[in-house]
């Protein structure tokens, strides 16, 4: 689909619109992520919430998994009543209004917490439709062109993952905070400008309808149960608040074991539902439970960068880089700047290696890079004991990391995709992202081994945790390939 002729690098401009607001999406999700922590543990006198890091761990942890998690009904709703366009549209919208939301300077925190939920709901609207979008722009038979266009708009994704940590951490450095929010929301307002100007004869006819509408009875319905929904949290959460024992470290435990319920009845209701599965569907989905743990484990760790590195970086390191003076908030680019550099390193390596590195050696090689990231930490830590040490340290481990991420996340998605079962395919496609969601929440409890652990041993332990489950995959590789039926599976750059 082109429009008038025009064309973005060889590509359907259209994709040159789903580029720009995926760039400005994503610039204002890592601009927050990179300055959330440290807001939230600096003191009142510092415009902040005054929370200790093992909370703010939690808040971040559980943030980050809900956004992951509602991607599964975002995706529902595109599909059934408003349609992938205009979910992006409102996704955007909502965004854009909860940065806004924290954005206010007054003291309290309800604009935060309000800003925060918009966040969740918009992107679960946005993030996941906007990707459908970009596979509409090609027919269904123009593979290669579609991976192609799928490449270019991953570079939008970590080109605004990589400029946001510095813009925004410059700009709320000297503890204005709102005016690093207020540059989130400018991002994401620019981002939806671009999308409604360009998208108006660049996307015309692309994912404007929902694939299979709600008829008027189901849309009664759906309306009834979403208020129930809603009705019934609101007196649970009332209830626990007037009772006394309402905490935020309570709260984001709850929270975390409710996540962790979530993949525990899906599967429980795939494997022992009436769905008429054969033994090769049942043997497939067993050997992919193995995997979505394995990948657990690995987001449990990956994704502390926001909390837990970005607090040893703002106390235990030199900021400067060549002499030259940063914030702690722009340690986070390093993370895409490394998946910039590295995504056609990895890529070609895993055509050239072809059959030879399975699915399950892809994973527990991942596991075990992001362990040694761990161990490096282990030694920063103990080093940072007497005195604050090199950002170099956090240089090195994001490097390491990223090496992990490019052997785990591009495969993450076509591996569930093959190992769904036949009445599942469509669905099984959000339990990727279920596996970051848990990752993400665990890893935010795991701040309270700070009480009982220093964090020397606290980063052993996490590493442990990996390199075990790293090399466990790599003895069973046999008996998974086996179970998998594993043919080759195509490298694609990861979604984040």
């Amino acid at each position: 689909m082109t429009n008038g002729g025009r064309t973005f690098f060889g590509h359907p401009w259209g994709l040159a619109t789903l580029f720009g607001t995926e760039m400005w999406e994503r610039f204002s999700w890592y601009g927050l992520r990179a300055i959330l922590a440290t807001f939230l543990v600096a003191s009142p006198v510092q415009q902040g919430l005054g929370m200790t890091e093992e909370t703010a761990q939690a808040v971040v942890g559980v943030y980050g998994a809900l956004i992951y998690l509602v991607a599964l009904p975002g995706g529902w709703i595109a599909d059934r009543i408003l349609g992938p366009r205009r979910s992006v549209f409102w996704g955007g919208f909502v965004i854009m209004c909860g940065h806004i939301s924290m954005a206010v300077p007054v003291p309290t925190p309800f604009f935060v917490w309000l800003g925060l939920l918009l966040i969740i709901a918009g992107t679960g609207l946005l993030k996941p439709n906007i990707s459908v979008m970009v596979g509409k722009l090609y027919p269904e038979d123009d593979d290669a062109r579609r991976d192609a266009g799928f490449s270019l708009f991953y570079l939008g994704i970590n080109l605004g993952a990589f400029f946001a940590p510095i813009v925004v951490g410059r700009l709320a450095a000297g503890d204005r905070w709102h005016l690093g929010f207020g540059a989130a929301a400018v991002g994401m307002a620019l981002g939806l400008a671009q999308y409604a100007w360009g998208g108006r004869g660049s996307l015309r006819g692309v994912g404007e309808r929902p694939n299979v509408p709600l008829t008027p009875q189901e849309t009664r319905r759906f309306a009834l149960v979403v208020s129930a929904a809603v009705a019934v949290t609101a007196i649970a959460l009332g209830a626990w608040a007037a009772s006394g024992t309402f905490t935020l470290s309570r709260f984001t435990l709850v929270m975390t074991v409710l996540i962790l319920a979530v993949p525990v009845l899906y599967f429980g209701y795939i494997m022992f539902g009436s769905h008429n599965l054969t033994e090769d569907e049942r043997s497939r989905m067993k050997a992919y439970i193995w995997l979505f743990v394995a990948a657990s484990i690995f987001w449990m760790i990956y994704d502390l960068a926001p909390s837990k590195l970005l607090f040893f970086a703002q106390n235990h390191t030199d900021l400067s880089l060549f002499g030259i003076p940063i914030q702690a908030a722009t340690t986070q680019s390093f993370n895409p700047l490394f998946i910039m550099i590295f995504v056609p390193v990895f890529a070609a390596l895993w055509v050239k290696v072809g059959t030879r590195v399975s699915t399950p050696q892809k994973f527990a090689f991942a596991l075990v890079m992001v362990g040694l990231s761990f161990v490096v930490m282990a030694l920063a830590a103990a080093l940072a004991q007497g005195g604050r040490v090199s950002v170099w340290w956090l240089v090195l481990v994001y490097l390491v990391q990223v090496f992990g991420e490019l052997s785990l996340s591009p495969v993450g998605l076509s591996v569930t995709t093959k190992l769904a079962p036949l009445a599942f395919k469509g669905q099984m496609l959000g339990i990727w992202f279920i596996a970051v969601s848990v990752g993400d929440a665990v890893g935010g409890q795991t701040g309270r081994l700070g009480d009982v652990l220093s964090d020397p041993a606290y980063y052993l332990l996490l590493a442990a945790m990996a390199i075990v489950a790293g090399l466990a995959l790599f003895m069973f590789t046999r008996r998974l390939r086996a179970m998998m039926s594993e043919h080759h599976v195509p490298a694609t750059p990861p979604i984040r």
